[in-house]
Parts: structure tokens; sequence; C-alpha cells
């Protein structure tokens, strides 16, 4: 039998140089929008750190309570407590607003998307694939590109999270408007609604659980990868985890774990009130 040498197809050179162009191409762009996203980091987490912390420790707990309940108002206390005494309020706080910027974002532009793909069979047929690309692509892959167009520090981790927890967003968003019932639908075009009014006032309305069952998971993947971000200079609990793997100090770590457990259960408990799948007790 005779051996074939098959040239290897070079995808490696093929990205780097994509990379390379887009920096030098686009760099007053990436410059300006790494500008103005440390500023909104910038006043959100200094806003935040100047509340004192009962105060925002009490906002918390009664934003807890009147969505929620009594039942996750204690654990608000708890859960805060427990991270205020271990000496993690301040990388919790950077955290939160890694994570608020980064979601605000996602779902600014998952939001839209998702509805074209809802209306569009065409857009569908195309997005689809597009996400499940993304979807399953190993999360620290995309702190890669983050480097290049933003450098090291917050701006590349808020940038490689809102690529890695839009899928779900977009997602949820067509499923819920495909979902709608046909017949409210065609009773809307009945009455001579026309394309923007049965969206805003039907469809919209009826896919909302849906709709803010991806905004969660937006969160919650957010969350995670936020986490994983530190290891690109993003600050926050993160980082907490970070400098605990590279000094040995597994207690350091599992407290920082710890506290980004309890700020995801808080997240998920507080979105699914929103999205009115959890009532009051």
């Amino acid at each position: 039998m005779m051996d074939f040498d098959i040239p290897r197809i070079p995808l490696g050179d093929w990205i780097e140089g994509g990379l390379d162009f887009l920096t030098s191409e686009f760099s007053g762009v990436t410059r300006a929008i790494s500008r103005t996203t440390q500023t909104g980091i910038s006043l959100l987490n200094d806003g935040l750190m100047w509340m004192p912390i009962w105060a925002l420790m009490a906002l918390v707990i009664l934003l807890c309570w009147r969505l929620s309940g009594r039942r996750l108002a204690i654990g608000a206390l708890l859960g805060l407590g427990l991270i205020w005494n271990l000496g993690l309020w301040n990388p919790m706080i950077q955290t939160l607003t890694l994570v608020v910027l980064a979601t605000l974002v996602a779902i600014v532009i998952a939001l839209p998307l998702g509805i074209l793909a809802a209306v569009s069979d065409r857009f569908y047929r195309v997005i689809m694939p597009i996400l499940d690309f993304m979807q399953t692509m190993p999360a620290f892959v995309y702190l890669i590109p983050a480097i290049p167009f933003f450098g090291i520090g917050s701006v590349s981790g808020i940038f490689a999270t809102v690529i890695f927890s839009m899928p779900p967003a977009i997602r949820f968003t067509t499923l819920g408007i495909r979902q709608v019932p046909k017949e409210l639908v065609e009773a809307a075009d009945a009455f001579g609604s026309t394309r923007s009014q049965k969206l805003v006032k039907v469809q919209l309305p009826l896919s909302l659980p849906t709709v803010m069952g991806g905004i969660n998971q937006t969160i919650m993947l957010a969350l995670s990868m936020v986490v994983i971000a530190a290891m690109i200079g993003a600050n926050g609990l993160g980082s907490e985890v970070w400098r605990a793997i590279q000094r040995l100090r597994p207690g350091e770590g599992f407290e920082a774990g710890i506290a980004v457990v309890i700020m995801a259960m808080l997240l998920d408990r507080l979105t699914q009130t929103l999205s009115g799948r959890k009532k009051k007790p």
C-alpha cells in the first residue's frame, strides 16, 4: 500500500492572521469599546462599594423578601453575612459588577437576534448552527481572542463572558415566541394587527416566562465565565480562586467557591421569581 502525505490545513495560522488583521484595522474601535466598558465597570463598582455593607445587604434582603418571600430573605441574610465574615465582600462586589454588565450586554444583543430568528425561518437556519458551535466550544477558548482585542483585565473578561453566555438567551427567546399558540396569532391577524403590534402585544408577553428562563441561564453562565476570566486578569471571586490555586491554599479556594455558589443561588432564585415560575411561600 502507498502512503499519502496529506498536507496539514493551516487553520490555526488562518485564525491568527484574521485576529491580527482585525486588531490592527479596528484598533481604534476596540480602544473606544475598552474605555467605555472600563468606565462602566468603574462607575458601577464604585457605586456599590460606596454603599455601606449593612445598607447594601439590607437592600438585597428586602428585595429577596418582596420578590420571593421569607425563606429567600433569610437565606440572603445568612449567605451575605458569611461572605462578609470571610472577608470576601469586595471581591463579591467586583464579581457582581462584571456579571451585571456582561448580562446586560448579552441580553441587548441576544433579544433582537432571538426575535429575528423566531420570525424568519431563513435567519433561524443560519443562526442555530452558530449557536451550537458557540455552546460546544470550551469556555477557556473564548479567553484567547479577548486578549489581543482588549488586553489583560476585566474588559477582556466581560468580552469573553458576553460571547459565552449569549446563546441561551437567543435560543429561549426564539423558542418562546415560536411556542405561542397559532390560534392567538391568527386571532391577532384577524383583528388587523401589524407584525410589530402582534409581536409586542401578543407574542412577547406570552413568551416572557420562557425568555426569562433564557436570561436566568445567561446569568448563570456569565457567573461561571467571570470566575474563569480571572486567568486573564478579571477581578473578583475568580481571582481569589486563582490565587488560592497558585499558592496551594485549598481552604481559601473553597471559601471563594462557596461565595460564588451563594451568589449563584441568590441570582437564580430572584430571576426565577421574576419569570413567574416561583411564587411566594
